[in-house]
Formats: structure tokens, C-alpha cells, sequence
């Protein structure tokens, strides 16, 4: 019960990628690189760990990007013509490559570093992917011309994908999205149904994840500008709880999202973030504890699983490090195994 997880990603190793950005360079290449994404992907697994993290992740270490991670693999996807879009309503914007031709997976994008997760964790192990929504958000097109169609054709590819990793073990993949929390009328009318598709003949536990973003400046600036209470979730909460996604998950600490919202995800699991990745302020344990207890007001306790609000790709390690601590922490002590907290606030024992 109140088992721990992390959204995704994880900061990489300065002698991997530069340090504290998004897109950030390989620092290596060849061999080298292909050595040194594995190796971080063992690191990120044994830092979890350590933490008390219970379901684990890959940290997203071999990818450069959430999203073009996975698009380097793809047929159709053309990295030579890149352009400059506005993306996520115009929040900011992105160099993308281009869709130029019909779209078909090379090979799997993402086996590699799975399969060395697997290999090096007895613990459930997630895995993300992008969705075919944020996806379509985060690419030029000049072949489909229609974004309903396009998210279409990635929900297909994304689903060859998905079975791959769940064939060599991953417990939970989850999708991507947070494009749902800028276009709900749309999330709700066609980017439900892409995910549909991309879920199609899984047998693993499947996900969602829908936050308010990275913590970069575009998406502070954003959040500033939201109001005193950010209702986004309730346009799309609804339709995701009659859907066929296992879980759910959420953007909940430091944030102005009403706990009541949760409500509308009756019947699912529900990944309550807890930490703030938009801050380099290490939370206490007793606030980690003090969000979820909020959530538990409105969702049961066997459905609500503790999680970081997004991915902390951007972030300094050691801080990352310590939020993870804390978020096992805290979960510990709303289990009330206050035994577990040691003096240096991480939970021993939480596997």
C-alpha cells in the first residue's frame, strides 16, 4: 500500500550529458555512449533503491529527449529538417524534426536500455513512452496534415513498441501526455482513443501521465499565470476515468490543483505527485506525508501510489537524490512505519 515511483526521468551523469538541461548533448559517442547509457541506467536503478523508491524506472538515461527519444527510430521522421514550432499552445517554443513520409519503426527504440533495467532490478520496473498526442505537439508535419491521422499512425508504432518492452518484463509503461492539459476538448475526443490503440493487447499495467511540465522557466512563467485554482484536470479527468488506462498520473504537490478533482478518477490507480521538480527545495518528509494524506481524502488508499509531480531530467542530481528520499519517507510515514525514517529522513526498508 502507498507504494513509491517516479514519474521518468531522472538527471543524467555530467560525464554522460551536460548537466541540467533539457536536450542536453552526449558528452560521449560510439562505444562509449552505448557503455555509458548503460551504465547510467544501472546507476539511476541502484540510486532508487537506495532511496526506497518501490516500483523503479530507467530514468530515461539512454534518451535525449522524452519525445525524440523514441522518434530517432522511426521511419517517415526526418532529424535533417528541423524547424522551429511553437508547441504546447505556443507555451514555447522547440526545434523538431519533421514527419515527411509514412511512418514505420526501424527497430525498437528503446530494448536496450529495458533490458539492462530488467536485468539489473528484482523490483516492479516502469517504463515510459510518449503519447501519440504529445507526440503530434512536439513534431512538424508535412506529410499527414492532420493531426487526428497522425496520432494515429504513432499510436500504432508506439503499440509494436510497447509489446516489445512488455515481452522482456516491464511491470508498468506508461504514456506520456502532457499535452492533455492544454487541449482537453481534443484529449477527450481523439487522444483517449489514440491511447487506446497504443494500449492494445498489453497484459502489463498501463499509465497515463499528465502534468503541468518540466520544471524549466516556460512552464513557471505558465503555471504563474493559471489562477488561484488550476481546474485543467477537470476537462479530461472524466473521460480518462471511463477509459482503459490503469492509472493515472498527477501533478499534486506545491501546486493550486483542488484535491477534490482526484475524485473524478474513480476506479483507477492514481500516481499522486508529491514532489515538487520545479523547485530546488528538498521537501521534508512530513510534507510528502501531508500531500498524500490531502489525496487520500478522495482517493483509496489501495489506488494511490506516491510519485514525483513530472520528470526530473533537468534537475541537479544530489537535489534530485534527496527529493527521492523524501518521497519514500514521506510515504513511510502515512504507512505510520515510522521506524523506518532514519535521522538522515530516507526510509530503510521499503522495498
Amino acid at each position: 500500500m502507498l507504494e513509491t515511483t517516479i514519474a521518468g526521468s531522472l538527471p543524467k551523469p555530467s560525464w554522460l550529458a551536460e548537466p541540467r538541461r533539457l536536450w542536453a548533448p552526449w558528452r560521449l559517442d560510439g562505444e562509449a555512449l552505448a557503455e555509458g547509457k548503460r551504465d547510467a541506467t544501472i546507476l539511476a536503478l541502484k540510486e532508487q533503491e537506495d532511496a526506497g523508491i518501490d516500483i523503479v524506472s530507467d530514468g530515461e538515461q539512454a534518451r535525449q529527449h522524452f519525445v525524440h527519444g523514441f522518434l530517432v527510430e522511426i521511419d517517415g521522421v526526418d532529424f535533417q529538417r528541423r524547424v522551429t514550432i511553437g508547441i504546447r499552445n505556443d507555451r514555447y517554443r522547440a526545434e523538431v524534426p519533421t514527419v515527411t513520409g509514412p511512418l514505420r519503426r526501424r527497430r525498437s527504440a528503446h530494448a536496450f536500455e529495458a533490458s539492462i533495467a530488467r536485468a539489473h532490478t528484482d523490483r516492479r520496473l516502469k517504463f515510459t513512452l510518449p503519447g501519440p498526442m504529445t507526440i503530434v505537439d512536439t513534431i512538424a508535419d508535412t506529410h499527414y496534415r492532420d493531426r487526428v491521422a497522425l496520432a494515429m499512425a504513432f499510436a500504432e508504432l508506439l503499440n509494436e513498441e510497447a509489446r516489445e518492452l512488455a515481452a522482456i518484463g516491464i511491470d508498468v509503461i506508461q504514456f506520456d501526455e502532457p499535452a492533455f492539459n492544454v487541449y482537453g476538448e481534443a484529449a477527450a475526443d481523439w487522444g483517449i482513443a489514440a491511447l487506446h490503440r497504443a494500449i492494445e493487447g498489453l497484459s502489463c499495467t498501463t499509465a497515463v501521465h499528465i502534468c503541468y511540465g518540466y520544471g524549466i522557466q516556460a512552464n513557471i512563467d505558465w503555471k504563474q499565470s493559471l489562477g488561484g485554482e488550476w481546474r485543467q484536470y477537470e476537462a479530461i479527468f472524466p473521460a480518462l476515468a471511463r477509459s482503459r488506462i490503469d492509472q493515472v498520473s498527477v501533478e499534486c504537490a506545491n501546486s493550486r490543483v483542488p484535491a477534490e478533482l482526484l475524485g473524478l478518477l474513480a476506479g483507477k490507480d492514481v500516481l499522486v505527485g508529491a514532489i515538487d521538480v520545479a523547485s530546488d527545495r528538498v521537501e521534508a518528509p512530513e510534507e510528502v506525508a501531508g500531500t498524500i494524506e490531502r489525496a487520500l481524502r478522495f482517493v483509496p488508499a489501495e489506488r494511490l501510489y506516491p510519485c514525483t509531480n513530472c520528470g526530473m531530467a533537468p534537475m541537479g542530481r544530489a537535489v534530485a537524490s534527496d527529493k527521492l528520499k523524501a518521497l519514500a519517507a514521506g510515504a513511510a510515514l502515512v504507512r505510520g512505519d515510522r521506524t523506518a525514517i532514519r535521522r538522515d529522513g530516507r526510509a530503510s526498508g521499503a522495498a
